[in-house]
């Protein structure tokens, strides 16, 4: 290729299986593979699934027991059809017990609808055929849990439930009178307080809608598009690559439900970049988890959560992403930050443009592929529900898709596309679904025990009323619980467990939640079970464990920035006056880039101990915004400069 021209799209540079490695590091992504009628089959009921959710979107939901009956029974079906009972056994062979099951949880929901009426009337007298129903469908949700994200959070679902039986046999704070095999299952299985609850109702109907709105923006190209233009802005940076990870990957996390997915998909085209402007191996597969996790507190989907969040605390849900919308965007901005201080550390250089795409052109060919998102930030803005924002957004993606390729005289989307994205989108949504169901066993037990009281009290008293030390409590119990599960599970176990002891101390209802859900989802990154991590290393051929500890070093701004918000919600623009936010924001933003500075240990030059001692006193005097602590952190970070500034002043003198 000669200088004067260039790529019109970046491709990955180096061989990556992408599939391979979603397979390996995402739980999510192992399915069987049909050929033949079992195929088409599988196909059908994939798209029937897609179609109903759709439709129901459309025409109006069914009342909500039945709607998440049917939900279930599909996502049953899907998981027992996809997902193989051991990883030892055949992907390409359907056993004869997985269809046995798969129609068992057919029954399972056809119980509920077909006797809905009559289970309301006798409510609180469970037949024994009610029990046995309930104590199958316990099992099959267990088991389906385990088959698509693992056996962490059935393992969990399952201590629960022991310890609703046993529970004059614990210790006061957490012992409790203890409930009979029947009264457990009725609660969990008959009311909506368990399976049937808050979470697997949003899973059936937002969560649901926004990962088909996924499946189709990924038809359009949309994500290619994110990359050749994140290649175009930054790439030719200092240390272009690594930039572009951080922008890319925001971008995509935008949209995207998983860690793990988006560090493989954009880490394909990233790392090797990174490695071949002179980043460590290690570091550019950090680099890419670190940028690629930080897509789960990026409104508007935030991995599901936000949808989740609005229901379990009655606050709208655009209120959710406007608040998170500052501190995840201070999130990308320590990470870039991070990432420019080590490029001029090791002085390298960015990607020739004559080996980019260019941002113009880009722009000409792609800017139809935005319209499907400002649609849906507009019918968000304009008051439509958030079901129905992705109702419409995925139309308008069609068309999009279908007269953009058509002007451009390029392959439309075709019946083919669109049936492939109705089938991804369900594929997308067994995982999620089956851990929204599985975390309601885990509410209905706190619910029926009043564990969520007893734990918060606890949480409390060993806080002595500290709100420091119980933020710090907290959040080590929000990084364990968080370690391995997806983030819906994870944000649901801590929002009923651990969120409303913050709420006693009088941390805002939102500032509490959005606090457990950082945590959570920084355990992606966090060692020993830091799963976006060791896709990226998978990537670069980096030591996984290396690559671990250095994303948790690039992500440390998420350890710092919820404690800000905690202590001063104005950054999640909570009761304030725009010139308070705008003040809490800038002071925020100049501690997140002393802290990075302190991290890289780099500023101007490489940084001398008391240097850096001050760059860390001013990233953590900026955590609490006041008079006092402003005055000490904007001071600490100008004598750090003006150190640094004369030292360089002082070598370039003893040269001359």
């Amino acid at each position: 290729m000669s200088n004067t021209e260039r790529p019109t799209s970046m491709t990955a540079i180096d061989d990556v299986n992408v599939e391979a490695l979603l397979e390996k590091f995402d739980s999510e992504s192992k399915y069987r593979k049909f050929a033949g009628t079992v195929g088409l089959v599988v196909s059908a009921i994939a798209i029937v699934t897609s179609l109903f959710h759709y439709y129901t979107a459309g025409f109006g939901i069914l009342p909500a027991v039945q709607q998440r009956a049917v939900h279930l029974i599909f996502v049953m079906i899907l998981a027992f059809l996809l997902r193989p009972a051991s990883k030892k056994l055949s992907r390409f062979h359907l056993p004869w017990y997985d269809v046995i099951l798969a129609l068992a949880g057919i029954g399972v929901g056809a119980y509920l609808l077909v006797n809905f009426k009559a289970l309301l009337f006798r409510a609180g007298m469970p037949t024994p055929l009610d029990i046995a129903v309930g104590i199958l469908a316990i099992i099959l949700v267990l088991e389906i849990t385990r088959r698509t994200i693992g056996p962490e959070l059935p393992i969990v679902a399952i201590v629960f439930l022991v310890y609703a039986y046993l529970g004059p046999y614990i210790p006061s704070p957490l012992g409790h009178r203890g409930y009979s095999i029947n009264s457990i299952v009725e609660h969990i299985f008959l009311t909506t307080e368990g399976i049937f609850g808050t979470p697997l109702g949003v899973s059936s109907t937002f969560v649901f809608l926004f990962i088909l709105y996924g499946a189709f923006l990924d038809k359009t190209g949309v994500g290619q598009f994110f990359i050749d233009l994140a290649f175009a802005a930054t790439g030719h940076m200092r240390g272009g690559p690594a930039k572009t990870a951080v922008l890319a990957s925001g971008l995509m996390g935008s949209i995207s439900g998983s860690s793990v997915a988006n560090t493989v998909t954009t880490g394909a085209f990233t790392i090797p970049a990174m490695k071949r402007v002179g980043y460590s191996a290690d570091f550019a597969g950090a680099v890419e988890a670190a940028a690629s996790t930080g897509g789960q507190i990026m409104p508007p989907v935030m991995g599901a959560a936000a949808f989740i969040m609005s229901e379990m605390t009655g606050i709208p849900y655009l209120q959710i992403i406007k608040a998170a919308a500052i501190p995840a965007i201070l999130y990308y901005l320590a990470v870039g930050t991070m990432v420019h201080f080590e490029a001029l550390k090791k002085g390298l250089v960015g990607l020739p443009k004559h080996l980019l795409p260019d941002a113009k052109d880009t722009l000409r060919r792609g800017w139809h592929l935005l319209i499907p998102l400002i649609a849906i930030l507009y019918f968000l803005l304009a008051g439509r529900s958030p079901f129905k924002a992705a109702y419409y957004s995925i139309n308008i993606a069609v068309v999009v898709a279908v007269v953009g390729a058509l002007l451009r005289k390029e392959r439309p989307m075709g019946i083919k596309d669109i049936l492939k994205a109705l089938e991804n989108g369900a594929r997308g949504a067994v995982g999620v679904a089956a851990a929204c169901a599985c975390a309601g066993i885990i509410v209905g037990v706190v619910t029926l025990t009043g564990l969520g009281l007893r734990f918060s009290s606890l949480v409390v008293s060993i806080g002595a009323g500290n709100i420091m030390l119980t933020l710090f409590m907290t959040m080590v119990a929000s990084l364990i619980l968080g370690m391995g599960l997806p983030t819906t599970a994870k944000y649901i176990i801590l929002a009923t467990m651990a969120a409303p002891a913050l709420v006693q101390l009088g941390v805002p209802l939102i500032a509490a939640h959005l606090f457990v859900l950082y945590f959570g989802v920084i355990a992606d990154i966090t060692p020993p079970v830091a799963l976006a991590a060791y896709a990226g290393a998978g990537i670069s051929g980096g030591n996984a464990t290396k690559t671990g500890f250095i994303a948790l070093k690039l992500a440390l701004a998420g350890f710092l920035i919820p404690y800000m918000f905690a202590i001063s919600p104005a950054l999640l623009l909570v009761d304030v006056t725009w010139l308070e936010a705008v003040h809490n924001i800038v002071t925020a933003s100049i501690g997140i880039v002393a802290l990075a500075a302190g991290v890289q240990s780099y500023l101007l030059t490489d940084t001398r101990l008391i240097e850096r001692a001050l760059l860390f006193l001013s990233a953590f005097a900026l955590i609490d915004p006041g008079p006092l602590t402003d005055i000490v952190g904007i001071g600490s970070l100008i004598l750090a400069y003006f150190l640094q500034k004369a030292r360089i002043a002082k070598a370039q003198r003893s040269l001359q």
